[in-house]
């Protein structure tokens, strides 16, 4: 069932409807919002009612105690892989013919079908990548 929207809710859906392909912690969007005074709790509350209307996904970060929150609402994200980066935390498609070549090679040698609406694959972005190679050059 489908949960009423407040001025609060509707403030995050347009806040993550601006920014697609990123993921938020709470405290995050707590920074995001702090001149508009939503509190905390209230965040959370959101973002619980969000991800149980499938608006949002929660992404927990295996080497991390922060929980991540991304849009899912968006037609554009619906039936796509995920690349999420374990630096900045940016998350984006993967495009559609390597998606289809994970899954061919999936299915092909293993066996298996993966379930693209809820799969993300987790790694370092080109632009972290980037950032550590000309870090390591200076």
């Amino acid at each position: 069932m489908l949960s009423y929207n407040t001025k609060q809710r509707e403030m995050l859906l347009h806040y993550f409807a601006e920014h697609i392909d990123e993921s938020f912690s709470a405290q995050e969007l707590a920074q995001a919002f702090a001149e508009d005074e939503i509190s905390i709790s209230a965040i959370y509350r959101n973002l619980s009612a969000l991800e149980k209307d499938g608006k949002l996904q929660r992404i927990d970060h295996k080497h991390s105690r922060k929980t991540y929150y991304r849009y899912n609402a968006f037609d554009t994200c619906k039936d796509c892989l995920h690349l999420s980066c374990k630096k900045c935390g940016k998350t984006f498609h993967l495009n559609h013919t390597g998606a289809i070549q994970i899954m061919d090679t999936l299915s092909n040698t293993e066996n298996f079908a993966l379930d693209k609406s809820n799969t993300i694959l987790y790694g370092i972005c080109g632009n972290c990548n980037r950032k550590q190679t000309d870090k390591k050059e200076t």
